[in-house]
């Protein structure tokens, strides 16, 4: 605990000083960090008091205000509200200081998304991430419709939609040019749902060509993938968390997102298996293998804080140790990828790894989309091509040429 003795924090907030920094303590900050924070915190207290706020007046507009002051005073750092953002989540805990704003709409285009990304979400079932990004890949779409006295949908017709598209998607590459299409078809349902529309134009969006059995899936060689685990220094706090991570990706074909929602509740030690959530929220068993499971422990028993916020499996290595994210995934193979000398590598190139050495063993590929927990056959298709020498004793001469 930290000796409160020798801070004084005036103003509304001092009565709210000693748990703070509790809970910084609690959080795995250091102390120099630590010692910001009230310096912050007591900043904040004697504005809001030379202000006349109380604490219950503390808004996420007042915080702006505060850090808009800061910056106006001369100071380099600490200046923005992200910097507030360990005092107003305690305080907000506590019911002292307000809930954050929502951003407000900024006009049309704005409210109109925001209500089909709701739709995406609690109708679709869509993740808020997948979400967000199909209100992206429209945006363009809705404010070709904006007016002057708002959004004309009257004008939408099926020569709109196609002629957005092929304004649009040519620059694209193949994937995103398909979930622009796929994007743009939900809105179109979404907007007859509503009765914007007398009748639902999603069939008028082109298609666009897909390529993705064409080519051959990108993956690691044995030599690799041994590279990329021994970059892992694993007398470190950091090196132990990336190698299992490295583990679970490699030897389990996981997602990045699925890595980073893993619960140590998920963990079935005794029957040796693993729940993972997937997308559309399914769960789904698969076995532990030993490996994989001595990579977890050894970061559990020497890696993992104490001070973890949640029961995460892989949180971040600095305070506050918060459940990393599936960009935080992402970027553990990318560093790894680099320290091996291997280039630039995602997350999901170690997907397609997986599967190709499960079928290197001998395994089906129905018993590779059970693995990889596909819900079409046509999704594992790709992996059909990747025993070359296996395809080239089937391989039919091409007519008229010589053998």
């Amino acid at each position: 605990m930290a000796d409160m003795s020798r801070v004084v924090v005036p103003g509304p907030l001092g009565p709210f000083a000693a748990g703070f920094v509790d809970d910084l303590w609690r959080q795995g900050f250091r102390p120099v960090t630590v010692g910001k924070h009230v310096a912050l915190l007591a900043g904040l207290s004697s504005w809001l008091a030379a202000e006349g706020v109380a604490a219950s007046g503390l808004s996420s507009e007042v915080a702006e205000r505060f850090c808009a002051a800061r910056r106006a005073a001369g100071h380099r750092t600490r200046v923005t509200i992200r910097a507030l953002g360990p005092l107003l989540g305690y305080l907000r805990g506590l019911g002292v200081a307000p809930p954050a704003s929502a951003p407000a709409c900024e006009g049309p285009v704005d409210e109109l998304l925001s209500r089909f990304r709701r739709y995406l979400e609690q109708e679709r079932g869509l993740v808020p991430a997948a979400a967000r990004g199909y209100v992206e890949k429209v945006r363009p779409f809705v404010a070709r419709f904006e007016g002057p006295n708002g959004l004309e949908l009257w004008r939408v017709n099926v020569a709109e939609v196609r002629a957005f598209v092929v304004e649009v998607c040519p620059p694209l590459g193949g994937r995103a040019a398909q979930l622009t299409v796929v994007a743009l078809r939900s809105l179109l349902r979404f907007l007859h749902l509503e009765g914007v529309l007398e009748r639902s134009l999603a069939d008028a969006v082109p298609s666009v060509y897909g390529s993705r059995l064409s080519g051959l899936p990108k993956r690691l060689e044995p030599g690799q993938v041994d590279a990329l685990l021994a970059s892992c220094d694993r007398s470190t706090v950091t090196g132990m968390r990336d190698l299992a991570i490295l583990t679970v990706l490699a030897r389990l074909g996981l997602r990045a997102a699925e890595v980073a929602g893993l619960s140590l509740d998920d963990i079935d030690w005794r029957a040796g298996e693993l729940v993972v959530r997937g997308k559309g929220g399914r769960s789904e068993r698969l076995p532990l293998p030993v490996d994989v499971g001595e990579a977890i422990v050894g970061y559990l028993r020497d890696g993992r804080p104490v001070s973890a916020d949640d029961r995460a499996v892989f949180v971040r290595v600095r305070a506050p140790h918060r459940r990393l994210s599936p960009g935080g995934v992402t970027y553990v193979v990318e560093a790894a990828a680099l320290r091996a000398g291997l280039g630039q590598i995602h997350a999901h190139r170690l997907r397609h790894t997986a599967a190709s050495e499960m079928l290197r063993a001998g395994a089906t590929l129905p018993e590779v989309g059970q693995v990889l927990r596909h819900r079409r056959v046509a999704s594992t298709a790709i992996y059909a091509k990747v025993d070359r020498e296996a395809l080239r004793q089937i391989a039919r001469p091409w007519p008229g040429a010589v053998r």
